[in-house]
């Protein structure tokens, strides 16, 4: 779906739903197609641009609200303008229609085709001969006939309900906005539903070229009337929303009827089996995360006990260790200790023995002196005596020896 436009003019909207600010506007399209000369001159070319420039000013004082290239080939450029209201769409097509546009730089003039946009919705004919014609469709039931209208291109925004704080669209405003045409037995927005992609394999999330998120989905009546009256109010309308501010954006969105029963009993029946085996398989999914989650965590809890175990067993050995190493500390220390003390102890008996051996030279020695003294003395003593007795011998002497010369004489 193409991105949301500003709306300047909403004089031609209809009201779909006003509380909601949703309403309808005509679809206002041309489909423009210019074509090209042959281009004689090799390397020289047409610019689309300077073409899209030209037809804006053909249009005089009138403006296009979007214009943009649809196709572009050797032979033509084909354009899609939009305007702002149905009655300008005429006015368009007569300033354009059959007239030419002159290039500069090229001889050749280029003749420009315009019409009104083929609005591409299914007619009363399309859905009453498919259903006709169906043989797989049971036109009594609910879903297999036509009262189900399928539609896409929805901007989520758009249909969230206000204060909710969430831009997913609600199944109560998108019952409130369709129930104007009639009474609604069934609504399904199937990226409401956690499990619809995987059951169909389809992505429900679209994203418009404004960036703004999309949804689709089906609106079932209760009689064909309402789907009648729904189809033709919808047929050649945009949708418009207008907000608080009084500012107004419209989206094309496609309209189609329901060809596949997804509404049916059968169908709905069939989704809820399958929503009923995936819820049990997210389930069971649940579960088998859950116990490899435990297995994981008591996996953990153990590797932690082991790391703790480990860690304890390596303080254990290195406190072990170091007690060892104290241990040897201590007894190398008192080893040395005792090395000291027995050096000490060796000195000491060392130093007393010479010491003793000291005292005892030095008792030798005196009593030595002290014999040394008593013998001198005894020899002095003795040399005393015999010097006396020497001396006396000598004066003996020396008196007899007169009376001995005396003798000689007589």
């Amino acid at each position: 779906m193409a991105a949301a436009t500003i709306v300047h003019d909403t004089s031609e909207a209809v009201e779909l739903c006003a509380p909601c600010g949703l309403y309808l506007k005509p679809i206002t399209k041309m489909t423009i197609s210019v074509a090209l000369p042959q281009l004689k001159q090799p390397g020289k070319s047409i610019s689309n641009w300077e073409v899209m420039e030209r037809l804006k000013g053909m249009v005089q004082t009138h403006q296009f609200s979007t214009l943009r290239i649809s196709k572009s080939t050797m032979d033509f450029i084909r354009f899609e303008g939009e305007v702002e209201n149905k009655s300008l769409v005429k006015s368009f097509l007569a300033c354009l229609d059959g007239k030419t546009i002159k290039l500069s730089g090229f001889s050749d003039i280029l003749k420009v085709r315009a019409a009104e946009y083929k609005i591409d919705f299914p007619t009363r004919h399309d859905w009453d001969s498919f259903f006709r014609d169906a043989k797989d469709m049971n036109e009594t039931l609910p879903g297999e006939r036509p009262d189900t209208i399928h539609l896409e291109g929805l901007p989520c925004k758009w249909f969230a309900a206000k204060d909710s704080g969430s831009e997913k669209p609600s199944e109560e405003i998108l019952i409130k906005v369709f129930r104007n045409f009639g009474e609604i037995r069934n609504v399904d927005i199937p990226m409401l539903d956690p499990y619809r992609e995987e059951m169909t394999g389809r992505n429900f999330h679209t994203f418009s070229f404004g960036g703004h998120l999309n949804f689709e989905a089906y609106v079932q009546y209760q009689e064909y009337a309402g789907f009648i009256k729904a189809m033709n109010a919808l047929r050649g309308m945009k949708l418009m929303y207008k907000g608080d501010d009084g500012k107004a954006v419209a989206c094309n969105i496609k309209v189609s009827f329901d060809s596949t029963k997804h509404l049916s009993d059968a169908s709905i029946k069939k989704r809820q089996l399958e929503r009923q085996k995936l819820q049990e398989l997210e389930k069971q999914r649940e579960e088998q995360k859950r116990k490899e989650k435990e297995a994981e965590e008591k996996k953990k809890e153990e590797e932690r006990k082991q790391r703790e175990l480990e860690e304890y067993e390596r303080e254990r050995k290195r406190e072990e260790k170091l007690r060892k190493r104290e241990q040897k500390q201590k007894d190398r220390e008192v080893r040395r200790n005792k090395k000291q003390l027995e050096k000490l102890q060796a000195e000491e008996q060392k130093k007393l023995q010479e010491k003793i051996k000291l005292e005892e030279r030095k008792l030798l020695l005196a009593q030595r002196n002290l014999q040394s003294i008593r013998l001198i003395a005894e020899l002095l003593s003795r040399a005393k005596v015999t010097s006396i007795f020497i001396s006396e011998v000598n004066e003996q002497s020396s008196r007899t020896k007169p009376f001995t010369d005396l003798g000689g004489v007589k």
